[in-house]
């Protein structure tokens, strides 16, 4: 090979280097959530960076190392976190417990499933989203929010992570 490939080819493999590091240097987290009229509750899918997830989990459990797919043991571990950073409020500030349903990895990400009871009206109710939070200063958390009323977006970040549902 000749220098100039050797150094194109050099130059080339540090770009990727960098790109790769560069596309998840943003910490974000989707969360959609809607009520289902049928079964009078509120269906929520969170979509989170899988490896963003296994670091909360590590700094959650005293540096305890966590691989997250779809055949691991660490539903129980996904749960406790979640209990502690997604904590929705009824309008008398009571929290309303969640159902962990499950998760599914795909690719670099991570489905986190949850329903919540919700007879009557969500007049009032509000959510505390610092999921991931506590790991990354940059966390942005965003809720796309489906309702009978209507549809809304929430932006949740440090400092701003409880927001009214309506």
């Amino acid at each position: 090979m000749t220098k100039r490939v050797t150094t194109w080819l050099a130059l080339g493999v540090l770009v990727l280097f960098i790109a790769a590091r560069a596309i998840h240097e943003y910490h974000v987290s989707v969360t959609q959530m809607q009520y289902n009229p049928a079964q009078k509750a509120l269906e929520i899918s969170i979509r989170v960076f899988t490896d963003d997830l296994e670091k909360a989990l590590s700094v959650e459990n005293s540096n305890r190392r966590f691989v997250v797919n779809n055949t691991d043991q660490n539903d129980p571990f996904v749960e406790k976190y979640l209990r502690k950073s997604f904590v929705l409020m009824d309008a008398k500030q009571q929290v309303r417990n969640f159902q962990y349903v499950g998760k599914e990895q795909e690719a670099d990400a991570t489905w986190i499933y949850l329903e919540v009871p919700a007879a009557g009206s969500l007049e009032g109710w509000a959510l505390q989203n610092n999921l991931l939070m506590d790991v990354f200063s940059d966390q942005m958390n965003m809720l796309n929010l489906k309702l009978p009323t209507g549809k809304k977006t929430i932006l949740f970040k440090k400092g701003q992570s409880l927001h009214p549902l309506q």
